[in-house]
């Protein structure tokens, strides 16, 4: 891809990007979040068209006028949001688009046969060709979505945050996986904001910054993360975690009481205090029961036993109103689907949950609703500036800015943080963990859930390790490092 320029409406996402990408190599596209890296892979996919450049493929030159185009070529793009159906088996889902017939009727048989080829050529012979893709895993689906591309025939396999909602032995046989297609002489391109990942399966790497590449081809093996850092954001960022708070700073009293909470099937006799200015980290794999608990604490679940107390009185269990009336505030693992109106504007996903305090006489006060939501999205530095624009026009990192205004604005004693980073660039979470511990600093009670165990450590105050649904370790954040936690995780899940 040769000096590629990509406009929309006031903006000019692409200014000149320069990619190259080797057979058989894996290729890092790394950037902030808003530094061009969808938009460039959209227009590689042909769901964009670039406004300048050019794009050779195997050294010609092509424009892709739809993604079917790029798809016929080779090119295949497995985006962060997989586009899978559910209800369909794994084969339906990997032929779905160019469905194999015999007299008018799709040939079963036959797809079912191809996919279980394809599946023993990623390495797992163990998935079924019929299963339904929505009893899968997320690493499962990601499977499907590269059996997909292979079923295709791609030579380019483009991979956006692939990663993202795996644990840690998932990733591991990501990357096998991606191992192996680069031995079979497929390009990856391998997009990640998890800088650790690119020491282990990248190649070489490309910088996007503004719009613009910062750097191209450089060696993942001997580039310092420091220097991607540097080109990723402008800056050196030498400490991403903010200090913590002293012993003189945090009150005795607890702000929040979980006491033998349980619930069928998930998590049992979980217990634990949060005291006001403290933040709690809750480390575990994924599937450990840390979100359960969150969302049972919130009122999203209902308990089958346990208590939960906000300033010493007893919440109503499974009633997020009641925690919500109690100074509880929750961002939830998928901010997208879960937390965000995406078509809306900024203001209202910031009041969505104090529209009360803008009624006047039965109607919405929207003056006063913009001017509170500004005040904090100013304060949050909130990024591009304006209420007005739809909140899923933004960045991740900014995106979740929004979310934490919206409990800034409610006034909550209580915040619960799932995943408060994923699909965040380096240089907006060195922006959010300094949110998080300022809200700390003005006294808020925070519980922190996280698949990377270094930001548990990190930016928590006490870690709690949570494994097969039960607490099973606790201790000060500086007293615990990584390996101990992992140890912890494993002799809990075998005790």
């Amino acid at each position: 891809m040769h000096d590629i320029v990509k406009h929309f409406p006031g903006v000019k996402a692409l200014d000149g990007i320069d990619l190259d990408v080797l057979p058989g190599e894996v290729h890092c596209l790394l950037g902030q979040n808003g530094a061009g890296k969808s938009t460039l892979i959209k227009v590689l996919a042909g769901a964009h068209q670039p406004d300048g450049g050019r794009i050779l493929w195997r050294g010609e030159e092509v424009r892709f006028p739809r993604p079917m185009a790029a798809l016929n070529r080779g090119i295949a793009t497995i985006y962060q949001e997989l586009d899978l159906v559910d209800g369909l088996s794994v084969a339906e889902n990997v032929y779905l688009g160019h469905e194999r017939a015999r007299a008018g009727f799709t040939a079963r048989g036959e797809i079912n046969a191809a996919t279980t080829e394809l599946l023993r050529r990623l390495g797992h012979p163990e998935m079924s060709a019929t299963q339904e893709v929505g009893a899968l895993s997320a690493a499962g689906k990601q499977i499907v979505s590269m059996a997909r591309a292979l079923s295709h025939d791609a030579q380019l396999i483009v991979m956006d945050e692939p990663s993202a909602v795996l644990d840690q032995e998932e990733v591991n046989r990501l990357f096998t996986v991606i191992a192996d297609l680069a031995a079979q002489g497929i390009a990856i391109i391998y997009i990640s904001h998890r800088l650790e990942e690119i020491r282990r399966i990248g190649d070489r790497i490309t910088v996007l910054k503004d719009g613009r590449t910062a750097a191209s081809g450089l060696p993942a093996a001997d580039t310092p993360t420091s220097e991607i850092i540097r080109l990723m954001t402008g800056r050196s960022i030498e400490y991403v975690f903010p200090d913590r708070a002293t012993a003189d700073d945090v009150s005795a009293e607890p702000v929040l009481e979980v006491e033998g909470l349980a619930r069928k099937g998930e998590f049992s006799d979980v217990a634990f205090s949060v005291r006001p200015g403290e933040i709690v980290g809750l480390a575990g794999l994924v599937g450990s029961g840390r979100s359960e608990i969150l969302e049972t604490v919130y009122g999203a679940r209902k308990p089958t036993a346990g208590t939960v107390r906000v300033a010493g009185k007893p919440l109503r269990p499974g009633r997020v109103g009641a925690a919500m009336a109690a100074g509880v505030g929750f961002c939830p693992e998928e901010r997208k689907s879960q937390a965000l109106i995406l078509g809306d504007a900024v203001y209202r996903n910031i009041t969505l949950a104090s529209l009360a305090r803008f009624h006047r006489a039965g109607f919405m006060d929207n003056a006063k609703e913009r001017r509170e939501a500004a005040e904090h999205t100013e304060s949050l530095d909130v990024r591009p500036a304006g209420v007005n624009r739809p909140v899923g026009n933004l960045s991740g990192g900014n995106q979740q800015k929004v979310v934490l205004a919206r409990w800034l604005l409610r006034g909550c004693r209580v915040l619960l943080l799932d995943e408060p980073s994923r699909g965040v660039d380096v240089g907006a979470r060195a922006e959010i963990y300094a949110l998080i511990r300022g809200l700390a600093n003005q006294g808020i009670g925070v519980v922190l859930v996280s698949s990377e165990i270094e930001e548990v450590i990190g930016l928590a105050d006490r870690v709690l390790v949570v494994s097969d649904g039960r607490i099973v370790a606790e201790s000060a954040a500086e007293d615990i490092d990584e390996h101990r936690v992992l140890d912890l995780v494993m002799e809990g899940a075998v005790a």
